[in-house]
């Protein structure tokens, strides 16, 4: 799985697994990183908010890799909606990080996390703030900029005002949550989509349905969510800090029928993430 690449509309190479830091302190973030690296990642996601690219940049350091082998992903907070302070903002995750570049940074949220999909759209900000990810792909800080839980009508307020267009939308999207009209919409337009939480903060590893389907074909049903997204044509990055589970969230050589990945499709939306529902889209309300 480690040599699955996806090729973005600038020509950027990215792996189609990576490794989520979300949740993960500096401290564990390092560590993590580490033997990630030594399993055989090669992405890496990171963001602003999560408090943790210090430790990130720290991890990829002590891993022995050349910095040049590994993609790197981080993320504009959701509250930077001005030119200046998202310029200065990219610089100061390049710092925390310790690096010459970033290989992908993208906005996490067109909304500020408290205003989070209501009546405020920030369109107006939105374009500013890409602006200023577009003057940092041309000065060569990132090598790939794009966005992040952005619905189609913000997506489209980026395409019609935008000199370079995004190259990825990362949006949340796994077994019985999946916007297949926005995913339909970003690869009609040569975005690629980026599968966050695909194994649905773990709420839907209890699904018997989705356990019975991955029973068919020996696998767990952490590999079956993320098979069924990769066989959806987006990037997957599995959050986790355990070896063990990263070793077995890279064991996708497996191909899951038409049938099933239609079934899966299906599967009823959950109606909770449990002890996960404090996740950031939903601004802790």
């Amino acid at each position: 799985m480690f040599n699955e690449k996806s090729r973005l509309s600038n020509g950027v190479e990215i792996p189609m697994l990576g490794l989520g830091t979300w949740l993960l302190d500096d401290e564990q973030v390092s560590k993590a990183v580490q033997e990630a690296i030594s399993i055989g990642y090669r992405h890496i996601d990171t963001a602003q908010a999560y408090e943790n690219e210090a430790g990130v940049g720290e991890g990829i350091r002590l891993s022995g890799v050349a910095r040049e082998e590994i993609f790197v992903t981080s993320k504009v907070a959701g509250e930077v909606k001005t030119y200046e302070a998202v310029a200065a903002s990219i610089d100061a995750s390049l710092d925390k990080l310790g690096m010459d570049y970033i290989d992908l940074m993208i906005v996490h949220s067109p909304q500020p996390w408290v205003e989070f999909r209501e009546e405020n759209r920030y369109f107006e900000e939105n374009r500013n703030v890409w602006k200023a990810l577009e003057d940092a792909y041309e000065a060569g800080k990132v090598k790939a900029i794009g966005l992040s839980n952005f619905l189609q009508d913000d997506v489209e307020n980026i395409l019609e005002h935008s000199k370079i267009k995004p190259m990825v939308n990362q949006i949340l999207a796994h077994v019985s949550h999946t916007p297949t009209e926005l995913i339909e919409f970003c690869q009609q337009n040569d975005i690629l989509v980026e599968a966050y939480s695909p194994i649905g903060h773990g709420a839907v590893l209890d699904h018997e349905e989705v356990k019975a389907i991955a029973d068919q074909y020996g696998v767990s049903v952490a590999q079956l969510c993320l098979r069924y997204d990769i066989q959806l044509g987006l990037v997957v990055i599995p959050k986790t800090a355990n070896p063990v589970h990263m070793k077995n969230n890279a064991e996708l050589d497996f191909v899951i029928s038409d049938r099933d990945m239609e079934a899966l499709k299906q599967v009823e939306s959950l109606e909770s993430y449990g002890e996960h529902n404090f996740f950031p889209v939903f601004s802790k309300k």
